[in-house]
């Protein structure tokens, strides 16, 4: 589990990078790099406030992935404050 100030999304990971999406560190927040078309799901799932998965990491592999997960709540007082 990684905190962050900010999450950036960059929708213009090429498909024929070899990666499902990718995510890193930048200065105290997240970059998340993506496919236009994961990008217009992402879109769609947070104007439907719905939770939306983006798993990271390479398309031909089978090792372990990173995700990033976009969870609504319904109390906002149990969230990091920080």
């Amino acid at each position: 589990v990684t905190g962050a100030s900010f999450v950036v999304f960059n929708g213009a990971l090429k498909t024929s990078s070899g990666f499902l999406a990718k995510s890193s560190i930048v200065e105290d927040g997240l970059m998340v790099q993506i496919t236009p078309e994961t990008m217009e799901s992402l879109r769609q799932a947070l104007r439907d406030k719905k939770d939306f998965k983006i798993t990271c990491g390479k398309t031909d592999t089978g090792d372990i992935k990173e995700y990033v997960d976009i969870c609504w709540v319904e109390n906002e007082e149990k969230t990091n404050k920080g």
